[in-house]
């Protein structure tokens, strides 16, 4: 039995929309980034679904090793490296490359004696002033890497973008400009070795709208689940396809006369007899508790307005254009025909927030061409 509040993942979109990193990035290697549970969509089951990429972003140490658990071989990069002695065993038990950012962190390397060899990333601060090294400490990092016995490989260089998704905004070339003058040196040192330092900048809004950011490796994110980086384009104009939708059902219909107010508060009143439309999924499910009045919702695929309060179970909609409308008819919060950067608006938020914040009680679906449905 499928549950009230349901969410379909179509994997054929993900496969589209890797399709679309690659035209973007014809040359370069492709890192999808899978952290918070895939964005939601599910880390295990992206991950199975994206095997042909050539590495896996996580963010934490815990992420990654519950890939290698169920299976996953293709490299795994933990963005947001070891933190302390147990993670960092993990990272060395579980193969996981990592993401060195501090002096913490070099400091527990050097005090190490017994390592495994493993892969890192060094992480270069060009503005973004979260991790990662400024560009002054940015030789002495690379120095003590560079003489320690158990860095598998040449050191690999990121960084990462603080405002690539405004186009108008030159922080993003600033921060690209920086990164190359910083490297440029240790790239040209590697000129007759067999192993060059492989480079990192791009996320999605970086492949899709600075190409100069495309080198050896990029790192799709959002891009990846069918939603632009971009806050003034949805996914398709960029011919991307939303792989979640988020579904519900009319559980019950009934008039309410002018003067009747509706929901939490009465933060609503009808200004004529109404009909209203009770749908059976609430911010317990992850719908935004703050979705403003009028945020569009399809009932049996046609626009109706949100009316009152998002509550815990259930929202209200104006079925004013949908007299026939009646309780098991089908919702649709956000999917094909109704794109989540919308939703995002009308709630202040962005679509990030949507769907890293389904709840546990929303069943999944996968759905692919062979029209095939099951629940996971």
């Amino acid at each position: 039995m499928t549950s009230t509040a349901y969410a379909v993942i179509n994997l054929d979109a993900l496969q589209h929309n890797l399709q679309i990193v690659r035209q973007y990035a014809p040359n370069a290697k492709i890192m999808p980034v899978i952290k918070a549970n895939a964005y939601g969509h599910g880390m295990l089951r992206v991950a199975t679904n994206l095997l042909s990429s050539d590495a896996f972003a996580v963010a934490r140490t815990e992420e990654g090793v519950l890939l290698r658990k169920a299976g996953i071989t293709n490299k795994i990069t933990v963005l947001g490296g070891f933190n302390c002695i147990n993670e960092l065993e993990a990272i060395l038990t579980y193969q996981l490359d990592t993401v060195v950012h501090s002096f913490t962190q070099l400091n527990m390397l050097e005090a190490r004696t017994e390592l495994n060899a493993f892969s890192i990333w060094l992480k270069l601060d060009t503005g973004m002033n979260r991790l990662g090294f400024k560009p002054i400490e940015f030789t002495a990092a690379y120095q003590r890497l560079k003489y320690c016995p158990f860095i598998k490989g040449p050191i690999n260089i990121m960084t990462h973008f603080a405002n690539a998704d405004d186009k108008h905004d030159t922080t993003t070339l600033k921060q690209i400009s920086l990164f190359n003058n910083t490297v440029a040196t240790f790239l040209d040192e590697q000129l007759l070795d067999s192993e060059r330092s492989e480079c990192s900048i791009a996320n999605s809004a970086g492949i899709l709208g600075w190409p100069e950011s495309i080198t050896d490796w990029v790192r799709p994110g959002i891009m990846l689940y069918g939603i632009s980086p971009f806050p003034d384009h949805t996914g398709e104009y960029w011919q991307l396809k939303p792989v979640m939708g988020l579904y519900s059902r009319l559980i019950a219909v009934k008039v309410i006369e002018k003067g009747e107010k509706v929901g939490y508060s009465g933060a609503w009143t009808c200004t004529k007899p109404t009909l209203l439309g009770i749908i059976g999924i609430g911010y317990g499910d992850g719908y935004p508790r703050y979705a403003k009045e009028g945020t569009p919702i399809l009932v049996n695929g046609l626009r109706v307005p949100l009316i009152g309060r998002v509550s815990m179970d259930m929202i209200t909609v104006d079925l004013e254009s949908q007299p026939v409308a009646k309780p098991g008819d089908s919702v649709t919060l956000w999917g094909d025909s109704l794109a989540i950067e919308e939703i995002a608006i009308y709630a202040d938020t962005i679509p990030y927030t949507l769907v890293c914040g389904i709840t546990q009680r929303v069943q999944f679906i996968e759905y692919t061409k062979s029209l095939t449905q099951h629940e996971i």
